[in-house]
């Protein structure tokens, strides 16, 4: 409890000391989004109701997974989940990560656009706006922006209130840039879930729920390292579905899909080779403490404390934090991958749902080249803003993912 409590202060305080103007603060900031993320953890993780709820979307996740291997199984035959034509040495051998678990991104990109045509995610977009413009007082723009994180990608959220963009006061472009790395896409949220069944129980409601509360920290982080001190942007949530049926929504979705599925097989390949090579060259300088030297263990070394911070620990610290680096230099899917291998007796329960809650995030490197592109292309007349704005968007949406895993394992 002791180090849950100390990661509420030290971690909103460090947000501060880095400010950009730390005459500028103002008390509500915290003082609100603090009480948001409380709240939204109690409900969703405390009440029954919200209980039941989880059990039945990780059914709809279930249904969902069967629905995309009959897919994969048509097309890829046993490579894709059909029975093998021969046995197995090993029980799941067989199991290929990129014909069997990231084809979820093509389906679920599918169902996203048809949703979004069908006016079901527009609605309960602008519902969480109110919600964020009532509690945080953030403007109607940005507020549209903060709650579409939470469902679609950094680079589609913005989209949504397109018109706004050029507009926006430097903190509130800020905060929508944190949102994007604090938050996840829907359409990988049921890839991650799915990763995560041994991990933790009901994994898709608790990635879910870590993105529902890193929006109010996403915002309250980035209030304190770029304060407001202009009149917000008023707006409203703009039609960027082009689709005339429900035909060309599913379409239009796939492709889109294709492309993000492309992205993270390169990315994957890539990033694993780069730490295997990095790791190699690693293991030629002298072994410490009889073993070798490894990215992740550097990592581990260098996070460790914000690990404890969050609630985790001292045993289980470096472990820890070795996945924070990971999501944070690599990705989160890598960091994902790491925590479900790793034995059971590596982490306890807690730690793996803090750590769930805390690796809830686009904030890497990749991800702001991807950012960059998108709102460069959107509003280039403010490229150099987005550009010098970009790093500390890392920053400040690593913070936010902390401070929900610090809030997470206070509730739990």
């Amino acid at each position: 409890m002791f180090q849950g409590v100390l990661g509420l202060v030290l971690i909103p305080l460090l947000a501060w000391l880095i400010s950009e103007n730390r005459q500028a603060f103002n008390w509500r900031v915290p003082v609100a989004g603090l009480a948001l993320q409380l709240v939204i953890a109690l409900l969703l993780l405390k009440l029954s109701l919200f209980q039941a709820l989880f059990i039945q979307l990780n059914q709809i996740l279930l249904l969902v997974q069967q629905a995309t291997e009959a897919g994969t199984s048509f097309v890829f035959g046993y490579l894709g989940g059909a029975e093998s034509p021969f046995l197995e040495s090993d029980s799941g051998s067989s199991f290929i990560l990129a014909f069997r678990a990231l084809p979820l991104v093509l389906v679920i990109s599918a169902l996203s656009a048809l949703l979004f045509y069908w006016r079901v995610l527009p609605l309960v977009v602008e519902l969480f706006s109110w919600l964020l413009r009532k509690s945080l007082g953030v403007s109607g723009a940005l507020g549209l922006g903060a709650a579409a994180n939470v469902f679609v990608g950094m680079v589609e959220s913005p989209l949504l209130i397109r018109p706004y963009l050029g507009r926006l006061t430097r903190s509130e472009l800020f905060s929508l840039m944190t949102l994007g790395m604090a938050t996840i896409a829907g359409t990988v949220l049921v890839l991650y879930a799915s990763l995560l069944e041994g991990v933790i129980a009901n994994p898709i409601g608790h990635l879910l729920t870590a993105s529902l509360i890193s929006a109010p920290a996403a915002i309250m982080i980035s209030r304190l390292m770029v304060p407001e001190t202009q009149t917000g942007t008023a707006g409203e949530l703009t039609d960027s579905e082009t689709a005339s049926s429900s035909m060309e929504a599913i379409t239009n979705g796939t492709v889109e899909g294709l492309k993000l599925l492309a992205n993270i097989v390169a990315m994957l390949l890539v990033l694993v080779a780069l730490v295997s090579l990095l790791n190699q060259l690693l293991g030629l300088l002298p072994n410490i403490q009889e073993q070798p030297l490894s990215l992740q263990r550097i990592l581990g070394w260098l996070m460790a404390p914000l690990a404890w911070v969050m609630g985790i620990p001292w045993s289980e610290a470096v472990t820890a934090g070795s996945l924070l680096g990971t999501k944070t230099v690599l990705n989160e899917l890598l960091a994902y991958l790491d925590l479900a291998r790793l034995p059971g007796e590596a982490l306890g329960e807690r730690s793996r749902l803090i750590l769930t809650y805390a690796l809830c995030g686009f904030a890497n490197f990749g991800s702001l080249g991807i950012m960059l592109g998108g709102l460069d292309a959107m509003v280039p007349e403010r490229r150099s803003e987005i550009v010098g704005l970009g790093m500390k968007s890392i920053v400040a949406g690593t913070l936010a993912t902390l401070l929900t895993g610090t809030v997470a394992g206070l509730v739990w």
